[in-house]
């Protein structure tokens, strides 16, 4: 079964790591997430045009830049089975 690819972006902020936190404990077994520290390479940023952290993209498309609430990854499908 295919898993609904999670990416989050960050830079070793606080908001960054409440996204991470919430992110993860919102993700069901039909979620994969990757963390990328922008500190470490922006290679993988770039090609979502993150200019601001935190930021997530789902299944390759950039859905946040900032810090979302526990209801906006819902509705983006964060935790929901595919």
């Amino acid at each position: 079964m295919a898993k609904r690819q999670i990416e989050i972006f960050t830079a070793d902020c606080p908001l960054c790591d409440e996204t991470v936190k919430l992110v993860q404990e919102l993700t069901c077994p039909s979620c994969e997430v990757s963390v990328y520290n922008l500190r470490e390479g922006q290679e993988k940023a770039a090609q979502y045009g993150v200019n601001a952290v935190p930021a997530i993209a789902i299944n390759g498309t950039l859905v946040f830049t900032g810090k979302p609430n526990r209801e906006q990854l819902q509705a983006v499908g964060v935790g929901q089975p595919l």
